[in-house]
């Protein structure tokens, strides 16, 4: 099982990402019927960037990561579809510096 900072914050851009655009979907309803979800969403969403936020920062740690790539990591994550290109992004990287155990 992969446990390393990049991994991990593969694993939380998706879910932040989708957050994000359910939340924006969710403000429109507020403000066009009555439906409003925006408190949960809100909270889930919060809670998924915070940790994307410091799987982020870990990940700089200990990838060595340049301030130019750990900011495009961040600034991936206020942009509502930044999170689907943060995933691809950190896909191939993880591929990239995998371990080969054969």
């Amino acid at each position: 099982m992969k446990t390393t900072a990049v991994h991990r914050l593969r694993l939380v851009s998706l879910p932040e990402g989708v957050s994000f655009l359910l939340l924006l979907v969710c403000s429109v309803l507020k403000r066009t019927t009555s439906f409003n979800a925006v408190p949960v969403m809100g909270m889930v969403h919060g809670l998924l960037f915070i940790f994307y936020v410091v799987f982020a920062l870990m990940a700089w740690k200990e990838q060595g990561w340049t301030f130019k790539r750990a900011a495009l990591v961040l600034v991936l994550s206020v942009l509502p579809t930044g999170g689907f290109f943060a995933e691809r992004m950190l896909k191939a990287e993880e591929e990239r510096t995998a371990p080969s155990y054969a």
